[in-house]
């Protein structure tokens, strides 16, 4: 009798063991999305192709859970202007997108913008955007203390050039021209006399073809992934550079409700994803340009002396940016004054040096 209950005794031990490493292995489901779609938006394909796949593989090797993703690119759960909104209101528990969309929200992470012309290599660049936020730590802050999530890491675009439906020669050629951009880097425009024109990469295509605009501010990646060439074939590398205004959060209550072992694997993914992204980025502009040249693109190249003075034309923007975000509450010059550090630090030597009064 005593053997019997001892038995029972030690089943019941193990059942329950069992029953809790069961309730302590989580079947995790996370929606992420962007509103750019995979493939022709580099940041949103290291998503779709390093980042979820390295979670998934990472939590299945090194934890007890298991862990699927939920992908929606395209804007098939938020659009481009929306996603930041999504992750905060937990529509999407990961998003990633253009900082450049969120003009009042974000308008100081668009720093990059402010200063054009700058690396374009695409590791110097998210080199000094790294060197920034780790400087500044309002930057990462400010996306849990106002908008409820966690920044996991960083990305970019490549080197933006100039792509117009018509011929031109001299920068005087611009002027009256109506070009599209993302809208930080309309600006750019007003040394050239370009009329400038806010628009997103999914309108870029039809605006160009029935003449909303007639140019767009873009990288090769792009441009050739959208097929912007078709109505628009005329090329020309200007060299605006690389900017590193792309970012992957995470709805804060999401990511604090998941195990300790699984938030360590997407902090730790996330930053692998910004490491990568120089990489990915500058290969993407060498296939692009590759692209738009074997498609029958006619290219061609800005003469320096011509960069050299669209350049020094917006030599006050980087202060006048600053001040601006001063004027808001930012910490508009603290940021821009530790990116032209963190940019020189590189090595990269701008075509015309900026100073911020």
């Amino acid at each position: 009798m005593k053997l019997y209950q001892s038995t029972l005794t030690l089943t019941a031990a193990s059942l329950l063991c069992l029953t809790s490493l069961s309730a302590q292995a989580d079947d995790i489901t996370l929606r992420i999305g962007a509103g750019h779609p995979n493939g022709p938006a580099v940041y949103v394909a290291d998503t779709a192709n390093f980042f979820v796949p390295e979670v998934k593989k990472r939590v299945e090797a090194e934890t007890d859970h298991t862990i699927e993703f939920v992908e929606g690119y395209g804007g098939a759960i938020a659009g481009v202007a929306e996603t930041l909104e999504a992750v905060q209101n937990g529509i999407l528990d990961i998003g990633a997108y253009c900082m450049c969309f969120e003009p009042a929200k974000l308008f100081l992470h668009n720093f990059p913008y402010y200063a054009p012309f700058g690396p374009q290599d695409s590791k110097q660049q998210m080199q000094a955007v790294r060197a920034v936020y780790d400087k500044t730590p309002w930057l990462t802050e400010i996306f849990e203390n106002d908008y409820k999530q966690m920044l996991l890491g960083l990305h970019g675009w490549d080197n933006y050039h100039l792509g117009t439906t018509d011929p031109w020669d001299t920068v005087e050629d611009l002027k009256g021209v109506k070009v599209g951009g993302a809208g930080p880097n309309l600006p750019w425009l007003e040394y050239a006399g370009a009329v400038p024109v806010q628009s997103t990469l999914p309108d870029g295509y039809l605006s160009l073809q029935t003449g909303v605009y007639n140019g767009w501010l873009m990288f090769p990646s792009a441009y050739l992934g959208f097929k912007f060439y078709e109505p628009a074939p005329h090329y020309t590398q200007i060299g605006f550079g690389a900017m590193g205004v792309n970012a992957l959060t995470m709805n804060a209550r999401k990511f604090n409700s998941l195990p300790e072992d699984v938030q360590k694997i997407l902090m730790e993914v996330g930053r692998a994803y910004e490491d990568q992204a120089g990489d990915s980025l500058n290969a993407r502009q060498e296939a692009g340009l590759k692209g738009l040249a074997d498609v029958g693109a006619k290219l061609k190249v800005l003469p320096e002396e011509a960069r050299a003075g669209w350049a020094a034309s917006l030599a006050e923007f980087p202060g006048k940016q600053a001040a601006e975000a001063d004027g808001r509450g930012l910490p508009g010059t603290e940021v821009m004054a530790n990116y032209l550090d963190a940019v020189a630090e590189t090595g990269y030597a701008w075509p015309h040096s900026y100073e911020l009064k």
